[in-house]
């Protein structure tokens, strides 16, 4: 039996799949008035105040226990935010990182002072994190990483650089995963994470402009920073197998699937009229619905196994493979069936979403993790090497 056999058709809850309406009823009138150039960035869409107002209404920190401030419901629940967030292209930028990952690991792993200080202010929506993982010459291969934190007489004190950072220009803190023992050698001994507040003295953020003119993406620079000793998160020592399981939260979700949904609805609106529709934009829609079906279907069933404690690592990354592939495979397919047409009457709205996501698609293969690292986790946990 391999690892994906485990993976076991699942159904939504029905308490959980009963708070879509609610959701939807919300965004249907906040989203109503902007473009769908504009939604289609919903990954990066900055905006603290609509955070502010998730948090109030009880939708931030969804899984937290209710004595940090959060709802006390299962991932199912939190599937189902995140499913009509990215199809309505909510701006979940602010705080998108910090529910989705900072926010479990701290209550897996830290300690209760920390869960008091940090979950509370995550769940009203008021306090944003970013990943320190990737670095210059390392990329995805966490285990190479050189940021180093070494031991002082007051705590740890942080020199390196992390790289492609997402939103940490907009953030207060950043989990970083550093090296406390050893060199880049030793591989995943001597590994740790660290929360670090951004504001500290010697911390340098810079955004990096993508093709596309935005910049969500930062390199950060660590200079002699000094940290307290309670910015270790977890076991000195265990940063490996803490960040695996931080990044089953990250690799798993909806937001692996629908990072081009708002561009594939304008799609489909068009070629719903007489003059968009044609039998061959009607084939690729099938084609496209039918690879997002089971993709979402294996979102949900690992989303299960989350629900039970399971850190389910080799089928998060496989959901992520194939999933930014069907993301990438829409802004390709959907631009050589516009442009292959006599006809050069297309919604504005529809081409400026395309040119968005056109530019912006490279990415969903690299955030997260790259191809080629995760084919071989996967590679790995079928026994295939």
């Amino acid at each position: 039996m391999s690892t994906l056999d485990s993976l076991n058709l699942t159904r939504i809850p029905a308490d959980d799949e009963a708070l879509r309406a609610e959701v939807r009823a919300f965004l249907s009138d906040a989203m109503r008035d902007v473009p769908a150039h504009i939604r289609a960035k919903s990954w990066s869409g900055y905006d603290p105040a609509f955070s502010r107002e998730l948090g109030r209404r009880g939708w931030l920190g969804i899984t937290l226990p209710a004595q940090y401030g959060g709802g006390g419901r299962n991932a199912f629940t939190r599937f189902v935010l995140v499913e009509e967030f990215l199809n309505f292209g909510a701006p979940v930028g602010s705080h998108w990182i910090a529910d989705r990952q900072s926010g479990p690991l701290i209550l897996k792993y830290g300690t209760e002072a920390q869960k008091q200080f940090y979950l509370p202010p995550i769940c009203r929506g008021e306090s944003f994190f970013c990943i320190g993982m990737s670095e210059p010459n390392s990329g995805s291969d966490l285990a190479s990483v050189k940021t180093r934190a070494t031991k002082t007489d007051t705590g740890w004190s942080l020199s390196g650089q992390k790289i492609w950072t997402t939103n940490a220009h907009h953030c207060q803190y950043m989990i970083a995963l550093v090296r406390t023992s050893g060199d880049a050698q030793d591989r995943h001994k001597g590994l740790s994470q660290v929360i670090v507040d951004l504001s500290l003295p010697g911390v340098t953020v810079r955004p990096i402009t993508d093709l596309s003119g935005d910049s969500h993406f930062c390199e950060v620079f660590f200079d002699n920073v000094q940290l307290q000793d309670d910015a270790l998160i977890g076991a000195e020592g265990q940063g490996w197998e803490q960040v695996t399981a931080e990044l089953a939260f990250e690799r798993s979700g909806p937001e692996r699937l629908y990072s081009s949904i708002v561009l594939f609805d304008q799609w489909l609106a068009f070629i719903r009229t007489p003059q968009g529709r044609t039998p061959e934009a009607v084939r690729l829609a099938g084609k496209i619905a039918s690879q997002l079906t089971p993709l979402r279907a294996m979102s949900v069933a690992i989303t299960e196994k989350l629900t039970r404690g399971e850190s389910p690592v080799v089928e998060a990354a496989l959901v992520k493979d194939l999933g930014t592939g069907v993301e990438q495979l829409i802004p390709a397919a959907i631009a050589d069936d516009l442009f292959s047409r006599e006809s050069q009457d297309m919604p504005l709205e529809l081409l400026q979403t395309l040119n968005y996501v056109t530019q912006v698609a490279p990415s969903y293969s690299l955030r997260g993790g790259t191809r080629d690292i995760l084919r071989g986790m996967i590679a790995r946990g079928l026994g295939l090497r």
